[in-house]
């Protein structure tokens, strides 16, 4: 969506409250622990996840003090790293966890969204929900959305995951799979993965996406 010049926070306010809440979730990805009273997923992108949670956190904070009204959607698997608190606060917008969420109105959230969006942006993008747009599932709010976004809007995808698996056969079709449909991917990049390998996985440059984002908003 377009700036908005009616926004109630500065750009002071947005930047003290991302550097507060990077500071704490930094401190469970940086022991690689999962908030208190979770459990990682077992799935092998995992721990490269716990890398890229807080670096979505700086990709919701930069497109906010732009100005460009964002809506997070987070998954099963990606609450399980981080709460939807920090995305709420610094978006001040509900994070939407389920594809069953309601708001007011008649619509749901999620058909809403679709309509509404004039990009997807999903980062980070698991080889798991690489499958799953690939597959057209739609198990879960994030699949949803993409399933029923309307044809205008674009869909910027910024994977990370274990290098081996974005290497693997499968992924790479899934991903020639979305690209062919207008999908743009940006990254992995190359480096000392969350799991102890080094090669592809990590998420690209926080900047670049956002920068990324901006001109397919252009």
């Amino acid at each position: 969506s377009p700036p908005e010049r009616d926004m109630e926070w500065t750009e002071s306010g947005v930047e003290g409250a991302s550097r507060f809440l990077k500071r704490i979730y930094r401190m469970a990805t940086d022991s690689s622990l999962p908030p208190p009273g979770t459990e990682p997923p077992t799935q092998g992108d995992g721990m490269e996840l716990v890398r890229a949670a807080h670096k979505a956190i700086d990709i919701a904070s930069e497109l906010t003090k732009i100005g460009h009204q964002i809506t997070v959607i987070m998954t099963q698997d990606a609450q399980k790293f981080i709460t939807p608190l920090p995305f709420k606060t610094l978006s001040r917008r509900p994070v939407i966890t389920d594809s069953y969420d309601e708001e007011d109105g008649w619509k749901p959230a999620h058909v809403r969204l679709a309509d509404e969006a004039d990009l997807l942006l999903v980062a980070p993008a698991t080889a798991k929900t690489i499958a799953g747009l690939s597959l057209g599932l739609a198990n879960d709010a994030l699949t949803c959305v993409a399933l029923a976004l309307n044809p205008d809007a674009k869909i910027l995808l910024a994977p990370a995951m274990n290098g081996k698996m974005w290497q693997h056969p499968a992924t790479q079709a899934h991903v020639s799979t979305l690209t062919a449909r207008g999908a743009q991917f940006i990254g992995p990049e190359e480096g000392m993965l969350s799991c102890g390998y080094e090669g592809v996985g990590r998420l690209w440059k926080t900047h670049e996406i956002v920068d990324k984002a901006l001109e397919l908003l252009a």
